[in-house]
């Protein structure tokens, strides 16, 4: 059996940030059919961000059904933190301050009981890069965000390997300045205190002595010619090299996708990064590093995708 792709057929998918909201209508050919974006509300307290997912769930449910006269088929939510995908449970987000959430129960009761799917924020970018992005057709790849920190996403053959405790793939908390400056995970020298896109903006920050400047203004001020951003931009990637050659030694992925806001400077990125990486390896195998391909909508689009495997998966077990 399989489960309805007729034209009516839509999933509610949901991508939580620390911040701000995106959903979205996912039809069964796994195309975004309708988009909406809120903001997350956290300075309202725990509480508050629950019940503003809950609500946005819900009205994008009464969207599909005033749009195309059906219940939704399947829900997908992709969350920060530390997942229990088993029983759908937001153990911990620091960001939401969320401890041991029954998120997935929540949503199912909220959408009239449809079957519900829960992903880590990454991970799920990762499912959404790797089957319809940048990855589609490769069997096995890496994807790296380089946002607010860094994560990863380990994709082996169209999945994405959350671990035997829901927390592979987190390459921004490797060493790679011993005796650095204390992370907030409470080790030292992690690579997202030096490569991410914060951490980037925080740098030229001191460097330019404007506080409100932004890693895309690194970006800029380097394409510029600027120095003092060129240095700052050597460092970031030296430190980001560095990283990822150590995954690359555990991992051997065949395409390394590196997206997030510090992606967004395309070329300036990626040309020195090639560089970098290929003058630390010694014997591993060199991925082809790509930029991502899907941008802000991947986490939705992967929100989708687990809805609909959901489906599928209950579809196949009658």
């Amino acid at each position: 059996m399989t489960p309805p792709h007729d034209e009516t057929a839509y999933a509610v998918a949901l991508d939580v940030g620390g911040t701000g909201m995106k959903a979205a209508l996912v039809g069964a050919d796994r195309t975004l059919l309708h988009e909406a974006r809120r903001p997350t509300g956290r300075a309202g307290g725990p509480d508050a961000v629950v019940e503003n997912v809950l609500a946005f769930a819900a009205e994008l449910r009464e969207t599909g059904i005033a749009r195309y006269g059906a219940e939704p088929v399947a829900a997908g939510v992709a969350v920060p933190g530390i997942i229990d995908d088993a029983t759908g449970t937001a153990v911990y987000s620091a960001n939401l301050g969320w401890r041991d959430l029954p998120l997935r129960d929540l949503l199912a009761k909220r959408l009239g009981g449809v079957p519900v799917a829960l992903g880590h924020d990454v991970r799920t970018g990762g499912l959404a890069e790797g089957r319809i992005g940048a990855g589609a057709g490769v069997d096995r790849f890496l994807f790296v965000p380089l946002g607010t920190g860094i994560a990863g996403a380990i994709g082996i053959d169209g999945r994405v390997e959350p671990g035997a405790h829901g927390s592979a793939g987190e390459i921004g908390h490797i060493t790679v300045r011993p005796g650095g400056p204390e992370c907030g995970c409470g080790r030292r020298g992690c690579l997202e205190l030096f490569a991410s896109a914060a951490a980037v903006g925080r740098a030229w920050a001191e460097a330019c002595g404007d506080p409100e400047a932004t890693a895309a203004d690194a970006a800029r001020a380097v394409e510029s010619g600027d120095p003092r951003a060129a240095a700052v931009w050597h460092d970031a990637l030296d430190a980001l090299a560095e990283g990822l050659v150590t995954a690359l030694t555990l991992l051997d992925p065949r395409v390394l996708i590196v997206g997030g806001g510090l992606a967004e400077a395309g070329e300036t990125l990626f040309a020195p990064l090639r560089e970098a990486v290929r003058a630390k390896v010694t014997f591993q195998h060199v991925p082809t590093i790509v930029p991502a391909a899907l941008g802000d909508a991947a986490g939705c689009l992967g929100a989708g995708l687990l809805a609909w495997d959901l489906l599928s998966a209950e579809v196949a077990s009658r």
